[in-house]
C-alpha cells in the first residue's frame, strides 16, 4: 500500500495521567516531542485549556517554549491560542519572544472558543479586550507583521516577525473566517466531528489568495491510537474512551489506565453519545490505520494531518507515533 505524501504533526494537550501529577505531564510531552522530532514529524502543538485537573496545558506559550528548548527541529505551536482570553499585544508579545529563541520554528494557531466552562471564562475576561474575534487576529497580524509603520503601540518583541498564524476552528464560522482572509485552516475533527465536511468544503470554495497563503491549506485533527495489532490498540484506547466519558460527565477524571471491558463503566446512553464523537478516530494496526487514514486523506483532500492520542502508558503512545509515522512519506 503506496504512503500518504502529506506531513503529519502532532497536537498535544499535557494530559495529567492517574498517579502523576502536572510536572509529570510536562516531562511526558517533553519526551514524546523529543521523540517525534527525531522521526520527522512536521509539528507538535499545544492546546490552551483552563479549569480542568486533567490538562496541564493553561500557559499555553510557556508550555511551548519548553518544549521548543528541548527539541531541534520540528515546528512548534498552539493548537491554539484562544484569542479572546486575551489581549492580542500580549499574545504578539509572547509569540514574538518565542520567535526570537526559536527562529523559523513558531506557529501561532488561534481559536474564539474559551477552552473552559462559563464561568472561568469569565474570570478570564475579566477586562474587556474590546472587539470581536476577527478584529483581535487583525490587530494581532498588524503587531506580528509590522504591517503599519503608524502604530503608536508596537510589540517588542515581535514587531515584524512574520510568524505564521493559522485558524482554528470546529464550525462554519471559522471556516469562512480563514477562506476570506486567505489563512491556513485546522479543524477539530478528533472532538467536533459534525461539521468537518462542510467546513472544509466552505473554506476551499471560498478561499480568497492573501499574502499570508497563495492557495488553501487544510489541516485536520484526529484521534490515532495505534499497537502491532488491532486487539492491542483497542485496549488501549479505553483510556482514551474514559477520557472522553469524563468530558460528558465533567468530572475532570485524569487520564485512566486501560481496563478490559468499557462496558462496566459506562452507560449504553453514554456509549452511544461518545461513538457519535468518534467519527474521526483511527484506531488498530498500522495494516487498519493505514487502510483508514488514506480513505480519509484522499476522500476529503486533506494537505495535512495532525494527531492527538490519549494513550495512558507512556512507551505505548511513544510506540504508537512510531508506527504512525511508517503510513508518511
Amino acid at each position: 500500500m503506496s504512503k500518504l505524501a502529506i506531513p503529519v504533526s502532532v497536537l498535544e494537550l499535557v494530559s495529567v495521567v492517574e498517579g502523576h501529577d502536572a510536572q509529570h505531564a510536562f516531562q511526558r510531552a517533553k519526551n514524546l516531542a523529543q521523540h517525534v522530532d527525531k522521526l520527522g514529524y512536521k509539528r507538535f502543538w499545544l492546546a490552551e485549556h483552563h479549569n480542568s485537573p486533567s490538562i496541564a496545558s493553561s500557559a499555553t506559550a510557556v508550555g511551548i517554549g519548553y518544549i521548543a528548548g528541548a527539541t531541534e527541529q520540528i515546528r512548534v505551536g498552539s493548537g491554539g491560542i484562544m484569542l479572546p482570553n486575551h489581549a492580542p499585544l500580549v499574545i504578539a508579545e509572547q509569540f514574538g519572544t518565542l520567535d526570537a529563541l526559536y527562529p523559523g520554528r513558531i506557529d501561532l494557531g488561534l481559536g474564539r472558543a474559551p477552552g473552559t466552562d462559563p464561568f472561568t471564562a469569565r474570570a478570564l475576561r475579566r477586562r474587556h479586550h474590546g472587539g470581536d474575534f476577527e478584529e483581535n487576529v487583525l490587530e494581532l497580524y498588524h503587531y506580528l507583521a509590522g504591517a503599519n509603520d503608524e502604530l503608536t503601540v508596537r510589540a517588542y518583541p515581535g514587531h515584524g516577525a512574520q510568524i505564521p498564524m493559522w485558524i482554528l476552528g470546529s464550525s462554519l464560522f471559522s471556516a469562512e473566517l480563514a477562506a476570506r482572509r486567505g489563512m491556513p485552516y485546522a479543524f477539530a475533527a478528533h472532538f467536533a466531528p459534525d461539521d468537518f465536511e462542510q467546513a472544509v468544503q466552505l473554506y476551499k470554495g471560498n478561499f480568497v489568495p492573501s499574502e499570508h497563503l497563495a492557495e488553501p491549506y487544510v489541516l485536520a485533527c484526529v484521534n490515532v491510537i495505534m499497537a502491532d495489532t488491532d486487539e492491542e490498540a483497542q485496549y488501549l484506547a479505553t483510556s482514551f474512551q474514559q477520557f472522553f466519558l469524563s468530558i460528558i460527565r465533567r468530572d475532570h477524571k485524569l487520564l485512566q489506565p486501560p481496563v478490559e471491558d468499557m462496558d462496566t463503566i459506562w452507560s449504553p446512553y453514554e456509549k452511544q453519545a461518545l461513538m457519535q464523537q468518534r467519527q474521526y478516530t483511527f484506531i488498530g494496526s498500522p495494516e487498519t490505520v493505514t487502510a483508514q487514514l488514506t480513505k480519509f486523506v484522499e476522500q476529503h483532500q486533506i494537505d495535512e494531518v495532525m494527531v492527538t492520542s490519549a494513550i495512558f502508558d507512556e512507551e505505548a503512545r511513544k510506540h504508537s507515533y512510531t508506527l504512525l509515522r511508517t503510513i508518511f512519506i
